[in-house]
């Protein structure tokens, strides 16, 4: 079936795939009595994120197959609500937005965060180029058709960010509003690869082409042990405590996960970030004061492709990671942006 439901568990304990409790048909068309993945959601298992989403909003996960893979979704909200499709970055999974779905739900918004390509179990190729970018952008639009969603409200953070922002850019009858958080612009990202010159390199490491280099980064990042101690050094030296960044660690050191994710940087071509048109719709960019991956410069930069509406806002004394340190702050600005249901 194009959609499955299943109980939320964290990543160490549930196999890959999702637990599958029951089939369900395609988003839209359900009894919503009968609950599942569009009707009413079930209440979330994983007492780690209990702190700060609450229980009662009800996050579940369900399984849906779209442009030729299964993804791994997390939902939550009424299914009549006007939808929210939130899509996280490296190297994190649609966990990182636990406390957004959950206050989404609360305003009566559905939201919809998928594990992305590499980052579900279902959803690896093993071909380098199946991670460009044209692929990811279709990803979600064949999402967005198996749930049968309407124009949607957008939010990307990172790498989830670029995915975004092009979809919005091309695709533009798809998205209501477009937010971005820690996120570059594409024209720097084309920099990066050696395509301009005289461009000020805003990003402030050398990530990006540290890790297209085939082999090393998994090897430093997981470790020959498999535990994934460099994944963990790298969170903690850019901001995230390890109570919140051990469930994306359990992610990335099974089998195929890390190169996957690694892939989305190895397949990134000068031509997918080039020529955009200008995104129209109304759009939010936020930065954190304290993100060591991208510069203020950076972050602001996404100003000059924005032809609609556009606000900038810093959250101030947050890291890179604001989905995990800074969801109730980030929440504010993105319901001031896109407004009640």
């Amino acid at each position: 079936m194009a959609v499955r439901a299943a109980i939320e568990a964290p990543a160490g304990d549930r196999p890959a795939g999702g637990r599958t409790t029951s089939d369900l048909p395609r988003g839209g068309s359900r009894d919503r009595r009968k609950g599942g993945a569009t009707g009413r959601p079930r209440q979330q298992q994983d007492e780690r994120a209990a702190g700060r989403a609450d229980p009662a909003a009800g996050v579940e996960v369900v399984e849906v197959d779209a442009n030729g893979f299964r993804f791994t979704v997390r939902a939550a909200g009424p299914t009549d609500g006007p939808p929210v499709v939130l899509l996280h970055g490296f190297p994190q999974t649609s966990w990182a937005f636990r406390t957004n779905l959950a206050l989404l739900a609360q305003a009566g918004y559905r939201a919809i965060a998928p594990d992305q390509r590499g980052y579900a179990a279902r959803a690896r190729p093993a071909d380098v180029d199946a991670y460009g970018l044209p692929h990811l952008v279709d990803d979600v639009l064949a999402l967005a058709e198996t749930l049968e969603l309407g124009p949607f409200h957008l939010v990307g953070h990172d790498w989830g960010g670029i995915v975004a922002w092009l979809l919005a850019a091309r695709h533009l009858e798809r998205v209501r509003t477009l937010t971005v958080a820690s996120t570059p612009c594409p024209p720097l990202l084309r920099a990066q690869l050696g395509q301009e010159q005289g461009t000020d390199p805003a990003t402030r490491s050398r990530y990006l082409e540290m890790f297209r280099s085939p082999g090393d980064p998994e090897l430093a990042l997981i470790g020959q042990d498999g535990t994934g101690a460099g994944l963990q050094a790298m969170f903690a030296a850019s901001g995230l405590r390890a109570a919140a960044s051990g469930e994306y660690v359990d992610a990335m050191v099974r089998p195929g996960a890390m190169t996957a994710a690694l892939n989305w940087f190895r397949a990134l071509r000068p031509e997918h970030v080039s020529g955009l048109p200008p995104v129209v719709v109304p759009t939010l960019a936020v930065w954190s004061s304290r993100d060591v991956v991208l510069s203020r410069s950076a972050a602001e930069a996404v100003r000059e492709f924005a032809a609609g509406r556009f606000r900038f806002e810093v959250l101030e004394g947050a890291s890179h990671w604001v989905l995990d340190e800074a969801p109730e702050r980030l929440q504010t600005l993105l319901l001031e942006h896109i407004g009640t249901p």
